[in-house]
Order: C-alpha cells, then structure tokens, then sequence
C-alpha cells in the first residue's frame, strides 16, 4: 500500500492557507465506474480533486475504438490543464473505479492559481507528471506486449484503489488497453496460471504482486519512480 494519509494527496500536500483557500470553493462529488467527466471537444468547465477511485483519460478513435492515455487517482486531478488557461478537452475522461473527489469550477481554480504560488505549483508540477506518463504510455501502446501491458494496468489499479479486489469486466479492460477481448482474456488467464491474479465474472484480485511486477514492462517502474518523488 501506499503509505499516503486518505484524500487527495495534491490537496494533502498545500499549506494550511492555501488548503483552505481551496477547499471552501470545492464540493464533494462521488462517481460511480463508467461517470464522464468529460468528452473531446467539451470545455472543461470543473475539475475534480479524485480522493479515491481512479478515472482514466481515454483517447477515442472515429471508428469507435478507445485506449486508455492515463490514468488519474488520488495523486491527481482531472482536466489540469483547465486549472492554468481555458481548455477543451482531447479526450474522454471517465471514472475507471467507482470513488469520491472534491469538484471545483475550473475558473474558480485558474483565480486561485494565479493568486496563489503555492496551488499554482502543486498542480503545475503534477500536470508535469502527467505529461511524462503520456509520453512513456505512447511507447508502451506501440512497443509492449498486451501481457506485459495488462500487469502494468493492473499495477497502477493496485496502487489507487488500496484493495486487492478490483471489478472490471473483459470488454471494459479490453477499452482501456486498446486490445480484442480475446487478447485481454489470454492475458489475464496468463497472470492467473502464473498465480498473479485470480479473474471471474469481471472481478480481478491480486494474488502475487511481486509475479505482477515481475511480468510487467519497465513503464510501470519509470512512472512509478516519477510518483515516488512528489511523496511528502
């Protein structure tokens, strides 16, 4: 598990002042698995402070087909880009695993970060980390196999949700790598005969993370090692 206090570790990590200043313009908001925050082309016009769950970035193709871009958790928020200059969005962003965040008008956020050093640098430098795992997740989508792929994911699920336990169905899975569910199926059964993973009727658990980590590509530990440098 992480070793993060609960809630939104952005929020986490301001000081007391800015905290406030923050929290009086947010409200609490809960999601549910498959909730859009945001489609492609909208304004974004609130941003969410994810305090637990995960919602996940998703480019989406003309002939219907999706992979996941990034995923977001309570390490960040949804749409930053929204928080320093008005944004429309390139992608869908929808919630992954059901959860809570705090929801703020993403003009409000901008006033704040203008006014405030320290919001503004908070968000700045988690944008940041985000535009790395773009980066490194645009070479693992050409590059890796889909088993390898399919740990990383399940990796990165592991370390937002806290839990052993995370429900998914096949053809959700198969939306998020950008893989056949057949191909999403053989992997899975591949990690469940490796004694990584048990899988049935849409709900995954961890069994053996450290066999996850051994199957998962190097992109896991690069992004991994970029969040293990914001801890504190």
């Amino acid at each position: 598990m992480s070793g993060f206090p609960p809630g939104n570790r952005l929020i986490n990590a301001l000081g007391a002042e800015d905290r406030e200043a923050l929290l009086q313009h947010c409200s609490r908001a809960e999601f549910r698995q498959g909730f859009i925050f945001f489609e492609p082309g909208d304004e974004i016009e609130h941003i969410h402070f994810i305090d637990s769950g995960i919602a996940s970035s998703v480019a989406v193709l003309e002939d219907g087909r999706t992979v996941e871009t990034v995923m977001i958790g309570p390490e960040g928020l949804t749409g930053s880009a929204a928080a320093i200059v008005p944004h429309r969005a390139f992608t869908r962003n929808a919630a992954q695993v059901d959860g809570s965040s705090r929801r703020i008008e993403a003009a409000r956020l901008r006033q704040l970060c203008a006014a405030r050093p320290g919001i503004r640098d908070v968000i700045a430098r988690s944008a940041a980390d985000l535009h790395g795992e773009l980066e490194q997740s645009a070479a693992c989508n050409a590059l890796h196999r889909a088993e390898q792929r399919f740990a990383k994911w399940l990796l990165r699920s592991h370390d937002r949700v806290e839990a052993d336990t995370i429900n998914l169905t096949q053809e959700y899975l198969a939306s998020m790598l950008g893989s056949q569910r057949t191909t999403v199926n053989e992997a899975a059964q591949g990690l469940q005969k490796a004694g990584a993973i048990a899988y049935s009727r849409g709900r995954i658990r961890v069994l053996d993370r450290a066999a996850l980590e051994r199957v998962a590509c190097e992109c896991y530990r690069a992004t991994a090692s970029v969040r293990d440098d914001r801890r504190g």
